[in-house]
């Protein structure tokens, strides 16, 4: 085998480990942290204008871009449609990073620390 790095891979796991999908875990946060490991409502929930602004002009651009792309194979419909859906997809992705960024304090939070702090 050579290395044996497949050995300790297989050990590792074997004892129960696993791959650590915390962030917080491995890379320090800038920011105050309002929530290390959000779920996913309350990440939707805490998405503001600019997320939405994200998401709507991803989902346009991506509209157009499939309606033009179209045009010489006479397929505007179904290309558009696609388009539109890989847009949704994508631009709801971005905000979402977005929002769970913020809340995790990997981005700029002044506004969900406000809201969400402790009285």
């Amino acid at each position: 085998m050579g290395s044996g790095r497949g050995k300790t891979v297989r050990g590792y796991l074997r004892r129960g480990g696993g791959m650590n999908t915390d962030i917080t875990a491995s890379v320090k946060p800038e920011y105050p942290v309002v929530d290390r490991n959000p779920p996913f409502t309350k990440t939707v929930a805490n998405f503001n204008t600019l997320d939405y602004l994200r998401l709507f002009t991803i989902t346009g651009i991506s509209v157009t871009v499939g309606y033009l792309s179209g045009i010489k194979p006479n397929i505007r419909g179904p290309s558009m449609v696609t388009g539109g859906l890989i847009g949704v997809m994508g631009g709801f992705m971005y905000a979402y990073q977005n929002s769970a960024g913020r809340l995790m304090g990997f981005f700029p939070n002044d506004g969900e620390v406000e809201r969400y702090k402790k009285a």
